[in-house]
């Protein structure tokens, strides 16, 4: 007896469950090739499908010195973002699901809270809350505000690594004489990269593509990329934001890839 017939139901007969698949992915795909259509296109407005194709948005996104500040602002927040947010969630993680602290479940709970939480809510508690203390326009405020939004990610993603993991291996090698932290370092660690590689690509993409919280706590020299991108589309309709924005498409996948590649090797 074949495959196919052993199945309770053919393939045939699930035909109608491909092509609705088929049209969700489509329709979610859809607006990002349109984007990346346009960016090719010569015309000084933006139209689909472009009478004329040239890379002239491209040369203007790379050649003005606003976009490139821009653009450097955003790399330099979203590495120390990543750079804070991975270890203070792996640490999250591991307390998690060791169940040692008493409010295990009320810390899940606030440390997941801005996934909750509308982020306008959060971008106007933030910004009244840096107007009283001098965060407001630095780099600092940035950080601090992109590491609380990514935090919930590398949380969930490390979790999910533990949750697979046998903490017996890190017992055993404890009760070999191994410190807690030596414990961790040599044979948890080592067995939960890919969760954390994850954690950290999902921190860097989550700050470098934020917007809205951006648009409160940020300007004049530490405007990032997604803030001047929403004033251009604002004042005017620049087609250098499908250039850029398909930049930004091209590196989220390009770093997905590269944490999928990893996990592979591994």
């Amino acid at each position: 007896m074949s495959a196919e017939n052993s199945l309770p139901i053919s393939h045939w007969q699930r035909l109608w469950l491909y092509l609705l698949g088929g049209f969700v992915m489509l329709f979610l795909i859809a607006p990002s090739v349109i984007i990346v259509i346009m960016s090719f296109s010569g015309s000084t407005l933006l139209q689909f499908p472009p009478e004329q194709w040239s890379l002239r948005w491209y040369e203007a996104y790379f050649g003005s010195v606003e976009w490139r500040d821009a653009t450097i602002v955003s790399v330099k927040v979203a590495v120390m973002t990543a750079i804070v947010a991975t270890p203070l969630g792996t640490a999250a993680a591991y307390a998690i699901n060791a169940g040692t602290l008493r409010l295990t479940g009320a810390i899940n709970a606030l440390l997941t809270a801005s996934v909750i939480i509308p982020v306008i809510l959060i971008g106007i508690g933030t910004f009244f809350l840096y107007a009283r203390i001098g965060l407001n326009n630095t780099l600092t405020g940035l950080v601090i505000a992109h590491t609380v939004q990514a935090l919930p990610l590398v949380v969930l993603t490390v979790l999910s690594g533990l949750r697979s993991y046998d903490m017996n291996q890190e017992m055993v090698a404890r009760s070999l004489g191994a410190g807690r932290f030596a414990a961790f370092f040599q044979v948890t660690m080592p067995q939960l990269r890919f969760s954390i590689v994850s954690g950290a690509l999902f921190a860097f993409i989550t700050s470098f593509d934020e917007v809205v919280v951006s648009l409160f706590i940020s300007g004049g020299e530490t405007t990032t990329l997604t803030r001047r991108m929403f004033n251009a589309l604002r004042d005017q309709i620049d087609p250098t934001i499908a250039a850029i924005s398909t930049c930004l498409i091209v590196l989220s996948i390009v770093l997905l890839s590269a944490a999928q590649l990893f996990g592979r090797g591994r």
